[in-house]
């Protein structure tokens, strides 16, 4: 077993590495910039050691200052957690190349896997099941020839896209060339990397996800699926495991399809095979995360296995701690990301200072931060402050415990997702598990927040004084002559 570990990463993900670490009896080294200088993740490692720079996400992506503290700290092992140097094959060979064991994937695996039109056609060689489509491989003209044979609509997407980026709806032949050439433009912009591909756009797909784990040597296993289909902007919000409605026959090549995917990859460590998933019963593959995802709580709640536990044992060579047949399905799991952002104004990022936090308790609540009262959330990071899972013996009961802890979760300070979420527990169509990608949008007019009532804005108008550090020093100011005297009363 690895003796110690530091976590290339911050916020709540590192939080959950350094506390399995500390389970197994692991020593954790935390890095932070200066911005994150009171961050939970700081103060909860063995070790933590200041990042140089300015820029706090540059700091955070110094490949070369972080391996300096490896070695200057006998540090044996890094683990990238999710985000930042997590998929970076470059970075996974320069830790190895300097003796240190990376928690996750071969660079080989990362490259095969991170490349989206690679990834495609290594899939479809394996029997695993890809949407129609057409690579650009030629000019321009030849691209717009393939592509219009595929027939509309179609989806343009970046080779090395994600979140949205580089990705454009194309109904008919008299946009096409125009949405290539934009997709093209932005994907060069956001990865530096123009290459795009265009696929048969699945209308209001479910998308539909795969834990799996490798040894690297041919190995593997799945630790069945996850939905994830409730997204706004293309990023994920509300997660859950089982899938709801997806028949056993379904699920069981769902999950096998990926298998054979991490397979013949000879995948090392925890990856994620995403698939979208027609309403004609047909999937395709969509990619693959090459490390561990968001999502994993839910997973862990419905299986029972610690991921970074597994992927800890995996990374120092002691294999997979368990078979297939050792893994079922056990209840039901739901995750919230709980996000610094307006639903209101299309989900723009919001900033501020965590003003009051109070966590919610109680069976089947979990709730992973990384976030403590006084901290500034600031437009440096990701707009991500914590996540919420609930787990219970059926969907209705952990729907409930996710509304109720929704209710009880305090955060204030800072705009955030909180009553929204709550809204999407009470819905109809999400309570009867009919979910989609364009569910959100679907759902717009019903999720929309309620007019507040003259007292709850009065409310609020009061919260948001007293959170205000100059408003709290003239109300609690003592006047004089009693401020000179000090304590001394008689």
């Amino acid at each position: 077993m690895l003796k110690k570990v530091l976590i290339a990463n911050r916020g709540e993900i590192a939080c959950r590495v350094i506390r399995t670490c500390r389970k197994l009896g692991i020593a954790t080294v935390a890095i932070y910039h200066h911005e994150d200088r009171l961050a939970p993740h700081v103060k909860l490692a063995d070790q933590a050691i200041q990042l140089k720079g300015d820029v706090p996400t540059a700091s955070y992506l110094d490949q070369h200052q972080i391996i300096t503290i490896c070695q200057e700290n006998g540090v044996d092992g890094i683990h990238p957690g999710y985000g930042f140097l997590s998929e970076n094959a470059g970075f996974v060979e320069k830790v190895i190349a300097a003796g240190i064991v990376f928690i996750g994937p071969d660079a080989t695996s990362m490259r095969l896997m991170g490349d989206k039109i690679r990834s495609r056609v290594f899939a479809a060689e394996h029997g695993v099941p890809v949407a129609p489509s057409a690579m650009q491989e030629g000019d321009l003209d030849s691209f717009l020839v393939q592509a219009e044979a595929v027939g509309f609509p179609l989806l343009i997407k970046a080779s090395a896209g994600g979140g949205g980026k580089g990705m454009k709806i194309v109904r008919s032949a008299s946009e096409l060339r125009e949405q290539i050439t934009t997709a093209a433009n932005e994907a060069q912009r956001y990865f530096g990397d123009s290459r795009v591909y265009a696929e048969r756009l699945v209308e209001l797909p479910r998308h539909i996800e795969v834990q799996v784990l490798g040894d690297g040597k041919g190995n593997v296993v799945h630790l069945f699926e996850r939905e994830c289909s409730l997204q706004r902007r293309y990023q994920k919000i509300v997660e859950e495991s089982p899938a709801p409605n997806l028949p056993k026959a379904l699920r069981d090549r769902i999950c096998n399809a990926a298998v054979e995917l991490a397979k013949a990859a000879k995948y090392k460590n925890a990856g994620t095979v995403e698939f979208i998933l027609g309403a004609d019963g047909e999937f395709y593959f969509l990619e693959m995360n090459t490390r561990l995802q968001v999502e994993h709580p839910i997973t862990e709640e419905v299986v029972g296995v610690d991921l970074v536990e597994a992927q800890l044992k995996i990374a120092a060579g002691e294999g997979i701690p368990f078979e297939q047949s050792d893994l079922k399905q056990t209840g039901w799991a739901i995750e919230c990301r709980i996000n610094a952002e307006e639903p209101e104004k299309d989900f723009r990022p919001a900033i501020g200072r965590i003003g009051r936090l109070r966590s919610p308790e109680g069976e089947g609540v979990r709730f992973d931060a990384g976030i403590v009262e006084g901290q500034a959330v600031t437009p440096a990071f990701d707009s991500m402050l914590a996540k919420l899972i609930t787990y219970g013996a059926t969907r209705a009961e952990a729907v409930s415990r996710m509304e109720k802890a929704l209710t009880e979760l305090v955060l204030l300070g800072v705009p955030n997702n909180i009553d929204y979420l709550a809204r999407i527990m009470r819905n109809a169509e999400f309570l009867s598990g009919k979910l989609h990608t364009g569910f959100l949008p679907q759902e717009a007019e019903r999720l929309a927040a309620p007019e507040p009532s003259p007292d709850e804005q009065i409310a609020a108008v009061l919260a948001a004084a007293f959170l205000d550090v100059d408003f709290r020093r003239i109300v609690y100011a003592i006047p004089e002559p009693y401020a000179s005297i000090g304590f001394w009363r008689n």
